[in-house]
């Protein structure tokens, strides 16, 4: 007997019952999971691009002139802009996104707390990322040492990733069963990321040196946002709905099922 590609895989028929005797739908049913897989990489690829020259193009107009009231302390102005133009990346990339997500999850909740989880992640980052340093700005570094410092900075700014995981999660999680880790999901992908790009840091002397500063900058730019598409579309590909008014399956009408298969 041939079963709905909305549903998880059920031998027994009663495995994947919830306790309240529903089966859980898939969020991405199965026949749509190859082609959501696609669209959502390909649209993640596209706002990373996007969002990215937007961005820079807004903060060079905005600190190439510092209007008169904020003279006297421009860092304020720089600070606004920065921050501005943040929120320019993250709103273009959060909608590149749910234009693919918005037939199973909300569109615009999963906008607005990817938007916001984009800013409070990097803002925390940066703040760690400069402060770890600092705390050794008076003291001489040996090699080993400014390598340490350097692998601290990058853990504490992968962790602040978690800020992004929870905004998101929050959005959804009245939607989808069990989704709590996706909290820690966008730190394990930078974490990732980070891996990669050491590891192309390896193959450096390799590269042309006319080109080298080129390519490993587009390779790192590349990579890191095909892995934000790909991850995050195999996870949403495994998350099961919450049975709200979905109908009950018994046991005795799942052995049935089971028998007439």
């Amino acid at each position: 007997m041939q079963t709905d590609s909305n549903y998880p895989d059920d031998r027994d028929g009663v495995s994947s019952t919830t306790k309240t005797g529903k089966r859980p739908l898939l969020l991405i049913p199965r026949s749509q999971r190859r082609w959501f897989f696609v669209q959502f990489t390909l649209m993640t690829l596209l706002g990373w691009i996007l969002g990215g020259v937007a961005s820079i193009f807004l903060e060079s107009n905005l600190l190439a002139t510092i209007p008169p009231v904020f003279a006297p302390q421009p860092q304020i102005w720089f600070i606004f802009a920065t921050n501005l133009s943040t929120g320019l990346f993250a709103m273009v990339f959060a909608i590149s996104q749910g234009l693919v997500i918005w037939p199973y999850l909300s569109f615009w909740w999963w906008t607005l707390t990817t938007s916001l989880g984009w800013l409070i992640f990097l803002n925390v980052a940066q703040a760690w990322t400069n402060y770890v340093p600092s705390l050794t700005i008076l003291q001489s570094l040996s090699a080993e040492q400014t390598v340490v410092i350097g692998i601290l900075s990058a853990i504490a700014y992968n962790l602040a990733a978690i800020w992004l995981g929870l905004l998101q999660w929050l959005g959804f999680r009245n939607r989808v069963i069990g989704g709590w880790w996706w909290i820690f999901l966008p730190s394990g992908i930078f974490f990732t990321i980070s891996i990669f790009v050491w590891l192309v840091s390896l193959l450096q002397e390799f590269i042309p040196e006319v080109y080298r500063t080129q390519i490993l900058y587009l390779s790192g730019q590349g990579f890191t946002a095909v892995i934000l598409g790909v991850i995050p579309a195999i996870a949403l590909c495994n998350f099961k709905i919450k049975p709200k008014g979905m109908p009950k399956i018994s046991h005795s009408s799942s052995k049935g099922r089971s028998k007439q298969g």
